[in-house]
């Protein structure tokens, strides 16, 4: 049976950006293996003025090779959009265009994708590939429900993350839904009379933004959080330089302990929303405010606590975490928009024993995004956000881990990978620590 070098599982952006880069290596025989049947990013979000929160260039290729015909701007050259783009003057592609340029790079990759193919179990055959050994894919037609195996000696995951919603908003019936569902229940929603958006992020502020521009006047409109503030996204070229390699390698550095207490203060890097749809939403309540629609509700610091539907309307329980107090909402609908999360796939089941795990069975990834007892048969995407830092789900990012993963498969680099970005130093600087070895007033 054919061994292939790599097989990816799942094919979001960064597992498609790592085919397109790994498609013109002749030393490389590659697969990616995908349930849909067809490529869809975040449907349930495509709102017709969403735009990218990262510039044309995180694209899938770009930051790791400018020249590939994968990019960006060769799909608008192809499509023949590059002049309309040029003279829009924008570096933030609309959502709908990354999503179509998505599309076009995997169909561009002939048989490196196979779609309609749901992993179901892998294993490892010690006696595959000469007895070398390598891992068995198992997967099943979505269409036909025919099996399949095929052998890989390496694997890279990319399964992306799921919707999260907190454990009291998890299973209420009703109508209740996560926002990354929104457009297929919109219609629905808008036939309520008082609808709850629950959570402070760049999604949540969407969904905010399309309600205010399309729900009725009666309708009552909210938004709670339990964060203190509906804070923007921290976008200056500074901050911007902590999307490095070198700020990456100064998280791993850290104790667990002191990484999951940087994450928890930097969710205005990568979990704001964008300061126009900040400004935008402000601009929709006040021109509410000049008519006699119903006054939307905004409240912060606002945590849920219980929630209850009695066939009707939910009632929500909430706690005020500056004041300690505790009060109470009814609402028709709720959308709970509380992220996502990256989930341990059941399919690695069989081969866990082959792969390295934290304390809370997460992932522990190596710098170079390994995650195998072996260091070199099992590499991740996107589930690395605790070890590697906030640079985990950035897109602009994402063509350097690529190139960090063909690097380690082949010994070599095909495309150079960047050490050192930034102007700033994020550890002690080495000439620094030195001087603090130093008597008073001797420098060197």
């Amino acid at each position: 049976m054919r061994v292939h070098d790599l097989l990816g599982i799942g094919l979001g952006p960064f597992n498609l950006g790592l085919a397109c880069l790994a498609e013109p290596l002749p030393d490389l025989d590659c697969v990616f293996l995908d349930a849909r049947e067809e490529l869809r990013w975040h449907p349930g979000m495509m709102l017709p003025d969403a735009t990218l929160q990262v510039p044309f260039l995180a694209d899938l290729v770009s930051l790791a090779d400018p020249t590939s015909p994968f990019s960006f701007l060769a799909w608008l050259k192809e499509t023949g959009r590059l002049y309309p783009f040029y003279v829009r003057e924008s570096f933030y592609p609309m959502r709908a265009e990354y999503d179509a340029y998505c599309r076009w790079a995997a169909s561009r990759l002939g048989d490196t994708v196979s779609l309609g193919r749901e992993v179901t179990d892998v294993e490892w055959d010690a006696h595959a590939d000469g007895g070398s050994g390598a891992y068995a894919v198992h997967a099943r037609d979505v269409r036909t429900g025919a099996t399949e195996t095929r052998l890989a000696r390496r694997l890279v995951l990319g399964v992306g993350t799921r919707p999260h919603r907190p454990a009291v908003l998890r299973d209420l019936p009703g109508p209740a839904w996560h926002s990354a569902d929104y457009l297929d229940v919109r219609d629905a929603l808008l036939e309520h009379d008082d609808v709850t958006v629950v959570g402070s992020g760049q999604s949540a502020a969407e969904v905010v933004s399309d309600l205010l521009a399309s729900a009725r006047p009666e309708v009552r409109l909210r938004w709670v959080t339990r964060s203190p503030r509906f804070f923007p996204l921290e976008y200056t070229k500074l901050t911007l330089e902590l999307t490095s390699p070198e700020y990456s390698r100064h998280f791993q550095s850290l104790a667990p302990e002191r990484r999951e207490r940087l994450l928890a203060s930097q969710a205005g890097l990568y979990k704001g929303i964008s300061s126009d749809l900040v400004d935008q939403i402000h601009e929709q309540l006040y021109r509410r405010s000049l008519t006699d629609a119903v006054p939307p509700q905004l409240v912060t610091s606002a945590e849920v606590v219980d929630a209850a539907y009695d066939g009707a309307r939910f009632r929500l329980g909430l706690r005020h975490r500056d004041t300690d107090e505790d009060f109470a909402l009814t609402t028709g609908a709720v959308v709970t928009a509380t992220g996502y999360r990256s989930e341990v796939p059941t399919f690695l089941a069989p081969v866990a024993d082959r792969i390295r795990w934290d304390e809370q069975g997460r992932f522990l990834a190596t710098p170079d995004f390994t995650v195998d007892v072996d260091d070199g048969g099992i590499f991740v995407q996107n589930a690395e956000l605790h070890t590697h830092g906030f640079v985990a789900p950035d897109l602009g990012m994402g063509a350097w881990r690529s190139s960090v993963i063909l690097a380690k498969v082949l010994g070599h680099e095909p495309y150079p990978v960047e050490r050192r970005v930034a102007f700033q130093e994020f550890g002690v600087p080495a000439e620094l620590a030195r001087q603090a070895e130093l008597p008073v007033g001797v420098a060197r």
